[in-house]
């Protein structure tokens, strides 16, 4: 992923640097800082809600990803320009267009990205753009820091334990870095979580009752929880051992590749009915440790988790206020890649049978769970 990431990325970097970079980075993904997003997630989710058609059947993945990206463009960069936000919104989706197949032709030949036809791939070709327009978007941030409550205005002003900044190219890749880890698989996991509770008419009305009594936060983070767990993003990582490993009774030497698998994880013997799909089961207390990683663990735990979960439940609490949905087949959706996220095959299929009016947006006071906030 390196050559659309950056060099500075932290997904990339490892040991000391790694900690120090993801150290400047932890503040504006805690606490206040995420739950001051919440209203924009709200009005952002809103607006898209509006051009929603009655009565007519469409694909409800790439409605959130229209969601996820504006939130990517307003709350984490806080582009102004019109011209530039534009722009970046059509171009930012391109630098995403690489496949798993691509991954790995870069793995086994390095030097293809240098070629003629490593530069034609439509991620590389867009490249230059996004790089010009991301660094002028970092100067106007860095000139005209008043005023600016977006993520990016937060990494500008970032120091060091030398009381340094990111540089121009760190805060580039950490943005790009911040795109794919935040749009791509939030979409994905949002698309999901409409899709199981289509066929789970129990828990969704419970969801839309407890919403409509004011105190729906609770379910509304376990039918999250339960989404990611049944239907995990990414169903793996990888991770190359620096030291030998006893896995299972297995010896693992140094420099092996292993990966962890998320999937297997969550369907494990931890979960009664593991496959089922039962929110309930998050109101009933934590889950065993090591048990539910849809972001990950460790040390390299995904930075954005809190966000992530935030704008999850914010934009399914304003979607299910303002419309009744209804899935067109009641047949579950299957499991397809889709770059290195596992999305639902028929892209989340949808009707809107009715909209209703809803109170305004209240996202700012939805709170991510302690329990998959990032650390």
């Amino acid at each position: 992923m390196g050559p659309v990431l950056g060099n500075h990325s932290l997904l990339l970097l490892d040991g000391d640097r790694h900690l120090r970079q993801r150290r400047l980075m932890l503040p504006p993904f805690h606490g206040d800082a995420v739950r001051a997003y919440g209203r924009r997630v709200a009005e952002l989710a809103a607006a898209e809600v509006e051009r929603w058609p009655v009565g007519r059947e469409f694909q409800m993945r790439p409605r959130m990803q229209a969601i996820t990206l504006e939130v990517i463009l307003r709350a984490v960069i806080g582009v102004r320009d019109e011209r530039r936000l534009e722009r970046l919104r059509l171009l930012l989706p391109q630098l995403l267009e690489f496949s798993i197949l691509d991954m790995w032709a870069v793995w086994v030949f390095p030097g293809l990205v240098d070629s003629f036809i490593g530069r034609r791939h439509q991620a590389m070709r867009v490249r230059p753009e996004v790089d010009r327009l991301l660094f002028e978007e970092i100067a106007e941030h860095r000139a005209h820091p008043e005023g600016r409550d977006d993520i990016l205005a937060m990494l500008v002003q970032a120091r060091d334990e030398d009381d340094q900044p990111l540089s121009d190219e760190a805060l580039r890749d950490q943005v790009i870095t911040l795109l794919l880890a935040g749009h791509e698989t939030t979409t994905t996991g949002l698309a999901w979580c409409f899709e199981r509770l289509l066929r789970h008419p129990a828990a969704l009305e419970r969801l839309r009752a407890e919403l409509a009594a004011g105190d729906g936060d609770a379910y509304l983070d376990a039918v999250v929880h339960e989404t990611l767990r049944v239907r995990p993003v990414i169903d793996a990582v990888w991770r190359k051992l620096t030291a030998p490993a006893e896995v299972a009774g297995y010896r693992l030497p140094a420099g092996v590749t292993v990966m962890p698998s998320i999937a297997l994880v969550h369907r494990s013997g931890a979960y009664r009915d593991a496959t089922s799909f039962e929110p309930e089961r998050f109101l009933e207390g934590s889950p065993p440790p090591y048990t539910f990683l849809p972001f990950g663990g460790g040390p390299r735990r995904c930075i954005g988790a809190s966000f992530a979960i935030m704008e999850m439940k914010t934009v399914l609490a304003a979607v299910l206020e303002r419309v009744e949905l209804s899935a067109p087949d009641p047949r579950p959706e299957g499991i397809k890649q889709h770059h290195i996220t596992l999305v639902p095959s028929r892209g989340t299929r949808v009707v809107v049978r009715q909209k209703r009016a809803a109170s305004p947006p209240e996202g700012a006071g939805r709170r991510p769970s302690p329990a998959i906030a990032g650390g």
